[in-house]
């Protein structure tokens, strides 16, 4: 059985003298819609940091089509893989269309300029973002939800085969968060791209994901579809909660409730 397209084997990721994760394997099953899951500072913005070698492993390796990532000139590295990061600074000034047009700079050469391509690639990219209106308004005065947009278009602009998403649904309220999460199930199923998120709301990872990683102080403690791992152990094990665990009925996969405090018995 081959490889898949993006994995790390062994990995120790620390920043200076603060180890977040040892001896650290993942592998990321191709055409999947994989979410990393767990509580804060348990290390899934770390690992996806790596994995989009954003953060150099002080031990082992991540590989890319067959490849370490580190050895992939920086154009050819972004024509496979994409990141929205966690946090973006926009120049100043910037318009929307000329943000998401810097999506298209992996695939500029010497003598390959701006082509029809890129302009449809970008048009595409606003349109599924729902950000075509915004095009020439400035980044700056646009609202926290309306930048993630933008920066999400961005990224699907640069139309890798693999796009990493660290909290995408950030500054979005609920129905703008939805229209993010079916956008990336989109992207999965239909355009079969593989899609690696870190998501911090439990019940969105098991409706959307189709594989899941659950992580605990820089652990992967349990992984596989959500269906087969998310149980009430699972929940009170990675999260510390009470829970009870239901199908959710709108689309059958786990819905995690949490426990209620005993309501106060008061006495006349």
């Amino acid at each position: 059985m081959s490889e898949p397209r993006l994995h790390g084997n062994d990995l120790t990721l620390a920043y200076d003298e603060r180890v977040i994760s040892r001896e650290l394997s993942v592998a990321i099953p191709d055409g999947s819609f994989t979410v990393i899951v767990g509580p804060n500072a348990c290390g899934k913005s770390t690992l996806l940091r790596a994995l989009a070698r954003m953060l150099k492993p002080t031990a082992g390796a991540v590989h890319l089509d067959g490849q370490l990532i580190t050895q992939y000139p920086t154009k050819e590295a972004a024509r496979r893989l994409g990141l929205l990061p966690q946090s973006s600074i926009a120049p100043e000034g910037i318009t929307v269309a000329d943000l998401v047009s810097r999506g298209r700079y992996p695939h500029q050469r010497l003598f390959r300029q701006w082509s029809t391509a890129d302009t449809e690639a970008v048009a595409d990219a606003m349109a599924n973002t729902g950000i075509t209106d915004l095009r020439h308004r400035r980044v700056d005065e646009l609202s926290g939800g309306q930048r993630q947009r933008v920066w999400l278009a961005m990224v699907l602009a640069q139309q890798t085969p693999i796009l990493l998403l660290d909290e995408p649904t950030t500054f979005l309220d609920i129905a703008h968060q939805i229209e993010v999460l079916d956008l990336c199930h989109d992207l999965h199923a239909t355009h079969g791209r593989t899609l690696v998120a870190v998501l911090h709301d439990l019940n969105h990872a098991c409706r959307y994901a189709t594989h899941l990683i659950a992580m605990r102080d820089g652990e992967i403690v349990a992984e596989g579809a959500p269906s087969d791992i998310v149980d009430e152990t699972l929940v009170r094990d990675v999260f510390g909660l009470s829970c009870r665990i239901i199908d959710d009925p709108e689309t059958g996969t786990p819905l995690v409730i949490p426990a209620a405090k005993q309501p106060l018995v008061t006495t006349a």
